[in-house]
């Protein structure tokens, strides 16, 4: 699927688009990272791509280990792979100390993002239903126990919201990236509030995570972005700084409504807003084809 499909008129979009985003000068004040020598670039690849593999082909004797094990196992594959790639990862926040069921809510740039919230934040992915046919990152996905939705099929929602109600309501924890769509880093979308209904419905709170990379771009996958296009561009640049900041969480009694809730989560993801690079790259953007649209993760 890329920006030229036809799409249907609830799909989220944004502005984002290889062209303008991820190859565009950083705005942010901050020195270039630069770029990677091309025997580099290769040996973060082979390596990424090398631990992903490696992740397969141990899933099913992991699954044998007893649940702390296994966890431990996974968080420690997850950061071994985005540090293969050449990504450097600061946390923020005491992700340790919350306990109990929880929504986790971030906003969405990259590919990356996933890795990086498995390794502080495990839980119950919701993706895409093509995710599940991606080579070797479809079947590390079910095998994760991945929420699975389809987004041509409108009707199809209220059921992931019960599924992922139910894994609330059962002490879990269940990701989402509520914007439905990837942005660059430079602007951000909309929370959509659906997913919010099911912290709503089973108690739980609403943890906000905010995702941010240096340099702006980089590392984000954009629009018709093709994935060998984003992961080269990863390890081609010298230096990329993820930042994983994690909020107090949110009470969801404290809110009337998912809509009122979405909100609130928004605000607290956007309210450092002065670490945000200039949005000038969008507003060029927004005067181009509203046909240039992010599709990768919806949720």
């Amino acid at each position: 699927m890329n920006g030229s499909t036809a799409l249907p008129p609830w799909l989220p979009t944004a502005p984002c688009t290889p062209g303008h985003c991820t190859a565009h000068p950083d705005t942010d004040g901050g020195p270039r990272a630069g770029q990677a020598g091309a025997v580099l670039a290769a040996a973060r690849l082979t390596a990424g791509i090398s631990t992903v593999l490696l992740g397969v082909l141990l899933a099913p004797a992991a699954g044998l280990l007893p649940a702390a094990g296994r966890l431990a196992l996974v968080r420690a594959w997850v950061r071994t792979v985005v540090r293969a790639f050449g990504v450097r990862v600061r946390y923020e926040g005491a992700a340790g100390a919350v306990t109990g069921p929880l929504l986790v809510v971030a906003n969405h740039i990259s590919w990356l993002d996933i890795p990086l919230l498995a390794a502080v934040l495990p839980g119950r992915m919701v993706a895409k239903t093509e995710v599940r046919h991606w080579p070797v990152l479809g079947t590390l996905a079910a095998l994760g126990g991945t929420l699975f939705i389809d987004r041509d099929r409108l009707r199809a929602l209220p059921g992931t919201v019960r599924a992922m109600a139910g894994v609330l309501a059962g002490g879990g924890r269940v990701v989402v990236f509520p914007e439905g769509s990837t942005w660059c880093g430079r602007a951000r979308g909309r929370f959509r509030p659906a997913a919010f209904q099911a912290a709503l419905d089973s108690g739980s709170a609403v943890l906000p995570v905010r995702i941010d990379y240096r340099p702006v771009g980089a590392a984000a996958y954009v629009g018709d972005d093709p994935l060998g296009a984003s992961l080269w561009r990863v390890v081609s640049t010298r230096r990329i700084v993820a930042t994983v900041r994690v909020l107090d969480p949110l009470p969801s009694g404290g809110y009337p409504d998912r809509r009122a809730l979405a909100a609130a989560a928004q605000r607290a993801v956007a309210r450092d807003n002065a670490n945000l690079p200039s949005p000038s790259v969008h507003q060029r953007a927004r005067s181009r084809s509203a046909a240039a649209s992010s599709l990768r993760t919806p949720a």
